[in-house]
């Protein structure tokens, strides 16, 4: 099942890479886009692209999770960049190539861990409060920080404030899938509104700066926040030695690195 999970969530991050780069190109197709005008996004044939293939890259995450713990599937979530890093590359450098190694290598070392100790624990009602109000309180710091900001740093803020957002939407969605066939209805309320937001703020970001910087911010921050809670929350990380916590404090800090140094290449490329 862990293998099936891990196959899923791989495809996922591929998917959500092109329909990343589908949907900004849609989004620059709009501008001065507002939520009273976000109705215009469906005229963009780009975006709508865009959208059907992040339609199947949620419908591959949500099997994903409801076969492994959030530990093991929202890390390979951070995969798209060195994916959408290769598919935008004009030429092969040794820095660009040096930074979509480390970074991969980051989550493969990170998922091998989990995926071997990471145990499935459920997720008690006050875990998912406890988490709905940390994330919240993410949000809403990222939210006054880009209302005050332009450009780069507004993309970054609203790509972090969706990251930390689709943190919770993959616990929530594991909380939801492992109570089947009964329904959590509140943490399925909680998925569907942070869904939302998250994807709210994706669109904006898109519209203030570089989808590299986007997808960046948001897929690094991502991960980090559903194992944190999966790790320390919930309780999958409760058998894990001091040397595996080791272990994944290690790898994810080169996962980070190398998605930071993809970002900030492609920034010195764009205003080249």
């Amino acid at each position: 099942m862990v293998g099936l999970a891990i196959l899923c969530a791989v495809l996922a991050a591929g998917c959500s890479a092109l329909g990343a780069l589908l949907q900004h190109a849609g989004v620059r197709e709009t501008p001065n886009l507002k939520l009273t005008s976000a109705h215009r996004l469906v005229t963009s044939r780009r975006w709508v692209y865009g959208f059907l293939i992040l339609f199947a890259c949620a419908i591959l995450q949500v099997v994903a999770l409801a076969l492994a713990p959030v530990s093991v599937v929202a890390p390979l979530n951070a995969l798209a960049i060195p994916i959408i890093a290769v598919a935008r590359a004009h030429r092969l450098t040794g820095l660009l190539a040096v930074a979509v190694l480390v970074a991969t290598a980051g989550i493969v070392v990170f998922v091998s861990i989990t995926a071997g100790q990471a145990v499935p624990t459920e997720i008690s009602p006050k875990v998912a409060l406890q988490a709905g109000q940390l994330v919240a309180a993410g949000v809403l710091v990222c939210t006054v920080v880009a209302t005050f900001q332009t450009g780069a740093v507004r993309a970054l803020a609203l790509a972090i404030g969706a990251g930390i957002a689709y943190g919770l939407v993959a616990v929530l969605v594991r909380d939801v899938t492992t109570a089947l066939p009964e329904i959590e209805w509140i943490s399925l309320a909680g998925l569907i509104a942070t869904f939302l937001v998250g994807a709210w703020f994706i669109q904006l970001g898109y519209a203030a700066g570089p989808p590299d910087l986007v997808v960046a911010g948001q897929t690094v921050v991502n991960p980090i926040v559903a194992a944190w809670i999966g790790i320390k929350l919930v309780g999958e990380g409760a058998g894990m030695s001091g040397l595996s916590q080791a272990g994944l404090i290690i790898s994810a800090t080169a996962a980070v690195t190398g998605t930071v140094v993809l970002a900030h290449y492609y920034r010195a490329e764009v205003t080249a």
